[in-house]
């Protein structure tokens, strides 16, 4: 069924950019979604140009924006193997965290570049990616340079059991029946590591902790298995914090499916550490879902 929700992606003419355009018009296509592009333009305050920008550097940079708008667009109606894919531009006033988390009030899903160019989104992994996963209002999927999606590949998603983790198993579920894949869910017992406790520090017996675990996450993605009967579902109950399980997991994935927060509930303020850990680990995509 179409939907004229679109997927939004940010543009700014670097290669994980184009990357993410790529993995954008495939998903946009499969969902039957129309896609927009986006580019972020700065804008001359008060005070003038900023500090550290040469002169005419404002005037100059619509042209080159409009010309990443131009060559996403070639990329994306490259890349969808349907011919129907409907693709639309936009050159948008703002810094590129504040215009995508804008965008993604009216979006099913936001999609960027894990690095972008140096003069805005350089540094380490993140500094516009963990910003927008951090606030957006819909799922945010960020993309590598050289994305490893492991064709034939399963969907992991990170489950703790509880209602937290809801939205990204739902996602997991409709992207996994997109892809005709299977679904590894991935629930820790502990955020804390346990590992390193010996029996005296903490007596217990994990075999019968990991069976009732198991049980318990069946049991909460029950629902959606019954909603997506195709999708063959294994459940995977791990000790301690769930990144290192998850990594190995998305070693052999096309997609790692995790909440924007864990457990802990912190403010939308932060990205939790779980899916922050993933996006510098993992060279899959990561889809990251508000919860």
């Amino acid at each position: 069924m179409t939907d004229s929700v679109p997927i939004v992606v940010g543009v700014d003419g670097s290669p994980s950019a184009d990357e993410a355009v790529r993995w954008a018009a495939v998903t946009a296509d499969r969902r039957r979604a129309p896609l927009h592009i986006v580019a972020a333009a700065f804008v001359q305050g008060r005070s003038g140009v900023p500090i550290g920008l040469p002169p005419g550097y404002l005037e100059d940079q619509e042209s080159e924006r409009r010309g990443h708008l131009s060559r996403a667009t070639t990329i994306a109606t490259e890349t969808a193997s349907s011919g129907s894919l409907t693709v639309s531009t936009e050159l948008v006033a703002g810094a590129p965290s504040h215009v995508l988390v804008e965008q993604s009030s009216s979006a099913q899903m936001v999609v960027l570049g894990a690095r972008g160019r140096g003069e805005f989104t350089g540094g380490l992994v993140g500094s516009v990616s963990t910003a927008v996963a951090a606030h957006a209002d819909c799922p945010v999927a960020v993309i590598r340079e050289q994305s490893a999606e492991v064709p034939g590949g399963t969907v992991v998603v990170g489950a703790d059991g509880t209602a937290n983790s809801e939205p990204a198993v739902e996602e997991a579920f409709i992207e996994a029946s997109l892809r005709g894949s299977g679904l590894v869910a991935v629930h820790a017992w502990s955020d804390f590591s346990l590992s390193a406790l010996t029996a005296h520090d903490h007596p217990f017996h994990w075999r019968s902790v990991k069976e009732r675990e198991e049980a318990a996450l069946a049991e909460s993605l029950a629902g959606f298995a019954e909603d997506y009967p195709e999708v063959t579902v294994r459940h995977v109950v791990v000790k301690d914090h769930p990144v290192d399980a998850l990594v190995s997991f998305a070693a052999d994935a096309q997609l790692v499916v995790v909440g924007n927060r864990g457990r802990g509930g912190l403010s939308r303020t932060f990205l939790g550490s779980t899916s922050r850990a993933l996006v510098h680990k993992t060279n899959c995509p990561t889809l990251i879902v508000r919860n």
